[in-house]
């Protein structure tokens, strides 16, 4: 396994990921675990990521120093490269020009880490305090117009340094660099598995469960639903579904899950009208921190009441939880250092007392992976491939207070940017397409009648990982057929925009 210590980057997590690309177990642990720690866990090589901290903070976040006398291969990224340097006996300057985006690094010295590379590649930068002087025995491997030292290593000691960010698609050769210091550098060989996966997580949840029982919280999204596929793997008929309908669901979407676990999978189900509670519940509510965290409260007493009213014992909630979910939430066990960006209703969202203990068994995956062991373990295509679509429902693609009626509205517009986006060949192509209502009414002609109506955003992003994502450049014949459908086809509607907003920036999601 690689070992990733995390001193607050929002790419932690990244690059664990595209180490199990190559089907390498990695791990991400804070910044403070010990090396006996990091030994015990069998750790063939250590990244030190970036981070939103610099070195001249009086808190600045360290790691143990005898990590660079252990003789395991390290590789320190951005920040990780900085701290690296300092505590080696280097130096770090603050730049006098920071930089941030494209840049190209100039290949110094092509073994070892850069090996198979040629002279110049593109990268990501993100940095304002650069390394001025290199520790003794380390030599200058690449630079760039502004940072002298953009790399930097100590092939003898296996110790390397880089100032940009690999593991981001905008890096093009990133995963080259990665490749060469898990497997060449730390010789690493590649053996993790969808498979293997799917066998440690099942050993864990029988460790942990014992002959308890389980709720599962399924949504018919992905998500859930491997979780659910794979707790049944592992626990069998211990495992009972319950599927809360809180009223923000897709159109027609409450009916064609329950008949969708009915026909597919042979998993106890149990169907909650819930809807009236969650209305009353945020009315009145527009900010969207209050909306996850209030819908996110009332799902775990939801199923505490359901749980009491079977009369059995279920000390356990299984969740669809990813990592992206996690690391936005900058949640206690994540990271210290990571910035919180928003709550997510199944992470930060939950009170803090409550009658279960949380079982999350994809919490580290992305939804790539996420579907690959879905694949796996046999989970139809209609839902291993459905788009991701939030645990608050509609509720957070409503701005300003959520009613039934807007509920409506919104629902009505979604249909219409489905059948579209589907009918066009794009939906498989998009990681994320949806329609959000804006509190915003606007003035508009129809039947040579002026109007005041509501006013629909529509919102499609490409992306890996849902860490990044870019706005999707769909045809103008595509957007303006939904355009043309929503105004026709739904009430209270008379103008649609397109968001072209990035992330980052932007969220994907409006709240």
């Amino acid at each position: 396994m690689i070992i990733i210590l995390d001193f607050g980057s929002q790419y932690s997590e990244l690059i664990a990921r595209r180490i199990r690309e190559i089907n390498i177990y990695s791990e991400v642990v804070p910044h403070t675990i010990t090396l006996e720690a990091i030994k015990e866990k069998g750790a063939k090589g250590i990244i030190l990521s970036g981070g939103p901290s610099s070195v001249f903070e009086a808190d600045s976040p360290k790691c143990t120093h005898d990590i660079f006398e252990s003789g395991i291969p390290i590789l320190g990224i951005c920040y990780g490269m900085q701290l690296l340097a300092r505590e080696l006996g280097g130096e770090v300057i603050r730049g006098k020009k920071h930089e941030y985006g494209k840049s190209h690094l100039f290949i110094d010295n092509n073994f070892d880490l850069f090996e198979g590379l040629w002279l110049e590649m593109a990268i990501w930068m993100s940095h304002g305090d650069m390394v001025s002087k290199l520790p003794n025995g380390f030599q200058s491997i690449g630079h760039t117009e502004n940072c002298p030292h953009a790399a930097m290593g100590h092939p003898a000691k296996k110790i390397f340094g880089v100032q940009f960010h690999p593991e981001v698609v905008h890096t093009p050769r990133g995963m080259d660099l990665i490749k060469n210091f898990v497997l060449r550098i730390c010789g690493e060989e590649p053996n993790w598995t969808a498979t293997s996966f799917i066998k440690t997580a099942i050993d864990e949840i029988n460790a942990e469960v014992g002959d308890r029982k389980v709720l599962c919280a399924l949504s018919g999204g992905v998500d859930s639903t491997v979780v659910a596929a794979l707790l049944n793997k592992a626990i069998g008929d211990r495992l009972t579904c319950v599927f809360i309908d809180q009223g923000f669901m897709r159109k027609g979407e409450a009916d064609s899950i329950q008949k969708l676990f009915c026909d597919k999978f042979e998993i106890d189900l149990i169907y909650i009208n819930a809807q009236e509670r969650f209305y009353r519940r945020i009315e009145g509510i527009v900010d969207p921190e209050q909306k996850r965290k209030i819908i996110g409260e009332e799902f775990i007493r939801t199923f505490e009441e359901k749980a009491r009213e079977l009369k059995s014992d279920y000390p356990f909630l299984a969740q669809g939880t990813l990592y992206p979910d996690v690391i936005e939430s900058a949640t206690v066990g994540v990271s210290s250092t990571a910035v919180k960006i928003k709550t997510h209703h199944n992470v930060g969202g939950l009170p803090e007392k409550m009658d279960f203990k949380i079982i999350e068994p994809l919490k580290k995956l992305f939804k790539d992976e996420v579907r690959r062991v879905g694949v796996e373990l046999e989970v139809p295509d209609e839902i291993v491939y459905r788009q991701p679509f939030p645990g608050p429902g509609l509720a957070i693609r409503i701005l300003g207070e959520v009613t039934p009626e807007r509920v409506r509205i919104l629902q009505d517009a979604d249909v219409i940017v489905m059948d579209e986006i589907k009918a066009a060949g794009y939906y498989r192509k998009l990681w994320q397409a949806f329609a959000v209502l804006l509190p915003i009414k606007t003035v508009g002609v129809q039947g040579d009648k002026r109007t005041y109506l509501n006013t629909i955003a529509l919102r499609a992003v490409t992306s890996e990982d849902a860490m990044t994502a870019n706005w999707a450049h769909l045809p103008y014949e595509l957007l303006e057929t939904i355009s043309s459908r929503i105004i026709n086809e739904v009430d209270q509607i008379n103008r649609v925009v397109y968001d072209i907003s990035s992330k980052p920036p932007a969220t994907i999601e409006w709240e």
